[in-house]
């Protein structure tokens, strides 16, 4: 058993500053010499590329559905035997989605501190405060904390708000159910984009950013919190028993396209990667990277439509791509890794780019989300889970060789395309879900 201090940053809708709050607390305290890990709920991408930079540590995504809990707890437990703070970002409202945050921090014991946006409310503040804490019995707190608060006299009015029900005397001379608020300062927001915040790495004021968040979070009662402080919210973490991954990759390379457009890689589908026995290669395909020697290729996720050009003039990336399927060597295309291997993309603004030609069919961006949810492909080696998100479409003539099945009555089911040794489709996978099938993506031509 290994305890640790853990708190899960909640909110009651998106957009309220959960990744705001996460990054400056993962940032302060990494700054002080601490050893801290982020998590984030859900099958979100891009926030984990601010809290790795806020942190300088890998981040590992929890969902109840897609990890399963016993994944979750190993991987909590691992973090807890080496860190001296964990914080996991929530995803959308605290009770949103099935299952939601609050299920993940009922039925682990980790406490919530709320982040509620207060920049357009004063007393009702405090009843969102107490809807929050009192909704779901047994819900761990921990408190709250105001985001984009006007000035000194609306941080009070927000305070005085909280009823008394909702605090409580706490270790450090500070009220356990107000943890203070942060200003409202464009100086440190986060940029975003249709599919959500602007990945850290392309921002080159990025950890100016981080720490002017961390340097406001100090003002607060939350950010003079010392390491004692934080142990009010310590959680036991058991261990796991270990499941044993079969080498099927013994001895095989996988080349990974990794760049600003091919930038969707779950930190754990590479670890499942590497614990199959892969040796994994990357190369980047926007600055026309030949692909590395190797048995298979994963083309991630990210954002083609935004590098389009870059890619459609790589000539040396698509001949070496080409080479390699033609040798009868597997290719495995998620979502933004598969649209180039189509015959055009057709822009936001309607313009056409050809792209690599490789399947046959046309892909458009569109204007609003086309694809969004948990999926499972049901694979001969078992179920495969993962999920959708995107905002383009693709229209093909070829024939589908499976299909995905939505994990909730209003989702959609998603091709799988396959041609020779390439499959392709907007279908996410989590690979620690089922490493034998996974195997096959980078094996053979059929799953």
């Amino acid at each position: 058993m290994a305890r640790c201090p853990a708190l899960l940053i909640a909110a009651p809708a998106s957009g309220q500053g959960k990744t705001t709050v996460t990054a400056a607390l993962a940032r302060l305290h990494a700054r002080q010499g601490r050893r801290v890990r982020v998590f984030k709920c859900g099958p979100d991408f891009l926030d984990p590329h601010w809290h790795q930079m806020a942190s300088g540590q890998p981040v590992h995504n929890l969902d109840l559905w897609l990890n399963g809990e016993d994944d979750i707890r190993a991987r909590l437990h691992e973090a807890a035997t080496n860190s001296d703070l964990i914080l996991i970002e929530g995803v959308m409202g605290l009770f949103d989605g099935e299952p939601s945050a609050a299920d993940l921090a009922v039925k682990l014991g980790i406490p919530v501190l709320a982040v509620i946006d207060a920049g357009a409310m004063a007393g009702t503040f405090g009843a969102l405060v107490h809807g929050l804490r009192h909704y779901r019995l047994g819900l761990p707190w921990a408190g709250v904390l105001a985001n984009r608060v006007a000035s000194e006299g609306h941080e009070k009015m927000l305070q005085a708000s909280v009823r008394g029900d909702d605090l409580g005397a706490a270790p450090g001379g500070i009220d356990a159910g107000w943890l203070g608020g942060l200003r409202r300062d464009t100086g440190f927001a986060m940029p975003e984009r249709h599919l959500g915040l602007t990945v850290a790495s392309e921002l080159p004021d990025a950890l100016a950013r981080l720490d002017a968040l961390a340097d406001a979070m100090a003002t607060t009662p939350m950010g003079q919190l010392d390491a004692d402080g934080w142990q009010r919210w310590a959680v036991p973490f058991g261990a796991q028993p270990e499941r044993p991954v079969a080498p099927l990759l013994q001895g095989r390379t996988v080349a990974v396209a990794r760049d600003a457009a091919f930038c969707f890689t779950y930190p754990a589908n590479l670890d499942t990667l590497r614990a199959l026995g892969a040796e994994l290669v990357f190369f980047s395909p926007v600055a026309d990277e030949p692909v590395p020697d190797c048995d298979a290729v994963w083309l991630p996720g990210g954002y083609p439509e935004l590098h389009a050009p870059a890619l459609v003039n790589g000539a040396r990336c698509r001949a070496s791509l080409a080479a390699h399927i033609a040798a009868g060597r597997p290719v495995w295309a998620e979502c933004g890794g598969m649209m180039p291997l189509f015959d055009g993309l057709a822009l936001a603004d309607g313009t056409r780019v050809p792209m690599w030609g490789l399947l046959h069919g046309e892909v458009a961006m569109q204007p609003r989300l086309a694809g969004l949810g948990p999926q499972r492909w049901d694979t001969a080696q078992g179920e495969l889970r993962g999920h959708t998100f995107h905002f383009s479409l693709t229209t093909s003539l070829l024939a589908p060789v499976a299909h995905t099945v939505p994990a909730r009555a209003h989702g959609k089911p998603e091709a799988i395309y396959g041609q020779g040794p390439v499959r392709a489709s907007y279908f996410h996978a989590w690979f620690a879900s089922n490493p034998e099938a996974t195997a096959q993506l980078f094996l053979s031509e059929a799953v």
